[in-house]
């Protein structure tokens, strides 16, 4: 195999289960190295550049367990797998949550470790290309928004692409996203950056108002009506008009938006008169626009009209580890406003945040530091101090288990040896999930796991339950 193939080590004091095991690895085209014990283990960790480890627990010298540990405190990239005798299965465990991608239980079978190592590579691979997506991203515009999470960087790339366009966009997401923000990052990229940016928000604003609000009106055009008003499509000219909750527009103006999207011609209430406008549409809703052309809420005509170049905001909790980015930001601000000490969140305020499911997204988590920060006065803002066990906090998965009084892992787990490994493995990940209160991403990230594994493995059990 080329130079260039991963590097595996493996750390086994058994001299004849580590020649099997490089033995398995070489007809794979992997080259390895064996370390006999736990101190020489360490330092070809500390100095080989090993992309992946098979790490037995019990070894002289130091434990595998001590090599997570100081593996994880030195930052040392390689994946590691650790190998375990069959009693000691809560023992792997252990070491998932102290780092370890996967365990491997002795006897193994080839064919269990070659899909383990495979696996574990591929995940590497998958991350190292993550690394860099992220990197060339850093040094990009974030538009206005806070977060590195691989959905928003799609979303930035997203706003690079369209903003040099003259075509509508349609905006979609849930409330709270920050569709607004979105909106006008992509208009202060475009070419029309110099000129007006006109926010109009269809749900605020009473149904016999709208169409004045947006084409204006003339003196005397209705009761109220004591002076001429041009509009936000006058107003927007050379610009962006962004209309927010687009959804809501009653189904009689729609036709009129219709006709000043295709003539980009507006015409007053009350007059007769044209004005040509030179206006770009961004046109946003928390809804799904489609269901509301099923429903006869939503004309179809017009959708299509504005559905030109399309870009959904991810939800706060599908955006990684976002949520803590974006705290952090909030909290050092609004701690300057205030005249508060805090500087950080500690350790179970920072797992608070990840878990919570943020329903009202970013407006939320705004709202519930800016509370906190008034309310508390620390250096370091606390899970109680967030008060995130309410109604907003996310539902608990099972009836067995309560959202106000944290558990340990171990003690929603019994393993029974009897079964076979495959049963052992659906427990472990199933009492994970369960612990992350039914969150994949969050279990995957404490096993050491990827989602899709974790999704593999669930559909896998599925099929076998149904056979």
């Amino acid at each position: 195999m080329a130079s260039t193939s991963p590097k595996v080590l493996i750390i086994e004091d058994t001299g004849s289960i580590a020649l099997v095991f490089k033995s398995w690895l070489a007809k794979q085209g992997l080259d390895a190295d064996i370390a006999e014990t736990g101190n020489e283990g360490l330092e070809k960790l500390r100095t080989g550049n090993y992309t992946l480890a098979l790490l037995d627990i019990d070894l002289p010298e130091i434990s595998g367990l001590e090599i997570l540990d100081i593996a994880k405190q030195e930052s040392i990239p390689t994946t590691i797998v650790v190998v375990t005798a069959s009693g000691s299965v809560n023992v792997a465990i252990d070491a998932m949550r102290k780092g370890a991608y996967d365990f491997l239980v002795k006897p193994t079978a080839e064919e269990r470790l070659i899909t383990t190592v495979k696996n574990a590579l591929e995940r590497e691979t998958l991350q190292t290309t993550i690394k860099t997506i992220r990197k060339r991203a850093s040094k990009k515009p974030k538009h206005g928004f806070v977060g590195s999470s691989l959905p928003m960087i799609a979303v930035y790339r997203a706003i690079e692409s369209i903003s040099q366009s003259k075509a509508s966009v349609f905006i979609t997401g849930e409330s709270g996203t920050g569709k607004e923000v979105c909106a006008e990052a992509i208009h202060k990229a475009s070419p029309r950056h110099d000129g007006p940016f006109v926010p109009l928000n269809c749900a605020a604003i009473p149904k016999d108002l709208m169409e004045s609000e947006i084409f204006g009106h003339v003196s005397g055009a209705f009761t109220g009506a004591t002076s001429d008003r041009a509009g936000a499509a006058i107003s927007a000219n050379g610009g962006t008009l962004f209309l927010d909750e687009i959804c809501e527009m009653d189904i009689n103006l729609q036709a009129k938006l219709l006709r000043f999207l295709q003539t980009e011609q507006t015409q007053k209430v009350g007059s007769d008169r044209l004005t040509k406008v030179d206006v770009r549409i961004v046109a946003a809703t928390n809804r799904d626009p489609l269901l509301e052309v099923q429903e006869g809420r939503f004309r179809e005509d017009l959708y299509y009209r504005l559905h030109v170049l399309p870009i959904h905001l991810p939800p706060l909790r599908e955006r990684e580890s976002d949520p803590l980015e974006i705290a952090l930001h909030f909290l050092k601000s609004m701690a300057e406003e205030e005249g508060k000490p805090f500087t950080g969140f500690s350790e179970d305020g920072e797992s608070a945040l990840l878990m919570h499911t943020w329903p009202g997204n970013i407006r939320e988590l705004q709202n519930t530091i800016r509370k906190s920060v008034i309310l508390n006065d620390a250096e370091l803002m606390t899970a109680e101090m967030l008060a995130l066990n309410g109604a907003s906090a996310r539902p608990t998965p099972s009836a067995g288990m309560t959202n106000t009084s944290p558990v340990k892992p171990g003690a929603l787990l019994e393993v029974n040896l009897e079964q076979e490994f495959w049963e052992i493995e659906r427990d472990i990940i199933e009492a994970a999930i369960r612990y992350c209160r039914n969150s994949i991403p969050k279990a995957s990230e404490m096993l050491g796991l990827s989602p899709s594994t974790i999704y593999r493995k669930k559909e896998s059990w599925t099929n076998s339950d149904s056979e």
